[in-house]
């Protein structure tokens, strides 16, 4: 799919956005937020705790109102049209009492595909994300990589335009985060959907984004938008060992020590 022309084009304007906090203050998260990101690219979001990552993804999918500004997908208010929007959480919200069949078609149900042609598509997504054999098993008869393989399953059957991830893999083994990594960007480079990836970890950023955005300390703003110029596909394994890389992830690494060392 050409990233020009697909829809899926974001844009946060003038975004300012406050939390009531324990003792009854009001906290600015963000403040006057302006970001741009074209159809179809892959945007890492970085920064400090409390910063505002989490809740750029929640005011887009409309989980969060702004108190100013908006944000956009392709010309029109988020919240007109957040059936566009697919979401994925650090923890995954699969559900328990079903299987992993069952918990990939929810997406198809929500979206009203007929039955024949959800059970198609079913069976290709548990070909494509390798999961067959797995398809009568129980979240609980899964280990945690296979749990996100099923709510990936569930984004992938939803189809929708933007991928929203808040820390997918940061529950996971090293081991198992990596493996996924390279399992989300094969079916990124297959479907080249917009994808807004908030993570901590510098180096998952930089292995998977065009572009990585780091966020200064609360309220956040944007000190660093960076493209990450290194070829696809990407195998993470070798990426880390070009000079290249590192100095992407020493440069992220720097900007973000330096937003904190002005913000104390």
């Amino acid at each position: 799919m050409n990233a020009q022309t697909s829809p899926g084009r974001i844009a946060f304007q003038g975004i300012r956005v406050r939390f009531s906090s324990s003792t009854g203050q009001d906290v600015l998260v963000m403040d006057d937020f302006d970001l741009e990101i074209p159809a179809g690219q892959f945007v890492a979001i970085v920064g400090p705790s409390g910063c505002g990552k989490s809740t750029l993804l929640r005011v887009l999918s409309g989980l969060v109102r702004a108190d100013a500004g908006t944000a956009l997908i392709d010309g029109r208010s988020a919240e007109q049209t957040a059936e566009r929007i697919g979401f994925m959480f650090q923890r995954d919200t699969l559900l328990p009492w079903a299987s992993v069949r069952d918990n990939i078609a929810i997406g198809l149900e929500l979206a009203r595909v007929p039955a024949a042609k959800a059970n198609e598509r079913i069976r290709e997504l548990v070909a494509f994300l390798k999961l067959a054999g797995f398809e009568k098993h129980m979240p609980h008869q899964l280990s945690g990589g296979m749990r996100q393989r099923v709510s990936l399953g569930r984004l992938l059957a939803y189809d929708p335009d933007i991928f929203l991830m808040d820390e997918p893999f940061g529950a996971l083994d090293s081991q198992t985060k990596a493996a996924m990594g390279k399992e989300l960007l094969r079916i990124w480079e297959q479907h080249q959907r917009t994808v807004l990836f908030v993570t901590h970890d510098i180096e998952e950023a930089v292995t998977l984004a065009d572009r990585v955005i780091v966020l200064s300390p609360r309220p956040g703003r944007i000190r660093l938008d960076l493209p990450i110029d290194l070829p696809r596909p990407r195998d993470p394994r070798l990426l880390r060992k070009q000079a290249g890389y590192i100095d992407y992830v020493d440069r992220i690494w720097r900007e973000i020590d330096a937003g904190e060392a002005v913000q104390s």
